[in-house]
Parts: C-alpha cells; structure tokens; sequence
C-alpha cells in the first residue's frame, strides 16, 4: 500500500512515462504530480483531463448495463470504466480511475512519450498502482 507521493514516484518509474498525476475528477485539481506536465502545465492538463474523465464516466453509452460478468459475480462495486486512452502524435494519455472507500472521484493520470512506452505494459502498471494506492 503506499501514499500519493510513493504512488507518482512509481508511476514515473513505468518507461516512457514522462509525468504523472493523480487528480479529482470532480473538481479538476489535480492532488499530486510528478514529472512533466504536458504543455509544462500539470494544472491544465488535471482539468482538461477531468472533464473528458467526467463526459466518459458519466456518459450513458458507457454505463448502460452490461450482461454480468466476474466483477458483478464477486460482489464488486467498480464504475462502469476502468480506464481511459487518448492516443496523440507524439504521446500517450492514459487515465485511470481509483477505487476508494469514499466517492471513488479520483484517477492517475499519466502522459507517455509514445516512441519510448509500450502502452500495454503502462495500462498493467498502472493498474497495479491504483490498487495499491492509499487514499486518507
């Protein structure tokens, strides 16, 4: 289990990732950031990032029901979600969103240099953060 600062430390230690933040999508602050802001504005990039978090998660295209499956038969109260990816010319950006015991209005966001990440190994890191992630 570790903290936001440990929490970002690790996420700039995924190759290619060039900052990370973790940031409530309610508002658009961002809680914590590490490396490079995109644009050199990690500010920015947490509200922008948290308004298309919030279009997504809100959106009734992604949250209609689905046929259940391994999440809904362990009893498992996870948004309809789990991650986002925006891909650009020269990088990737990936959200994801963090279950807390409170609201769960959190997510790590992470801005990858495209030519030096591997996209799937992020999204495997990044899931594993987010699950060891302590929020008080």
């Amino acid at each position: 289990m570790s903290g936001i600062d440990a929490c970002l430390s690790e996420a700039l230690a995924i190759p290619g990732v060039r900052g990370a933040s973790l940031v409530d999508w309610t508002t658009g602050l961002a809680l914590g950031v590490a490396g490079e802001g995109p644009n050199h504005d990690h500010e920015t990039a947490a509200a922008e990032a948290a308004e298309l978090a919030r279009l997504t998660f809100e959106s009734s295209a992604f949250t209609q029901a689905e046929q259940a499956g391994p999440a809904e038969e362990a009893g498992r109260a996870d948004g309809p979600v789990e991650d986002l990816i925006v891909t650009a010319r020269g990088g990737y950006h990936l959200i994801r969103f963090v279950e807390t015991a409170f609201d769960s209005s959190v997510f790590l966001y992470l801005w990858l240099d495209r030519a030096e990440s591997n996209l799937a190994v992020a999204r495997f890191r990044l899931r594993d953060l987010t699950a060891a992630l302590v929020l008080s």
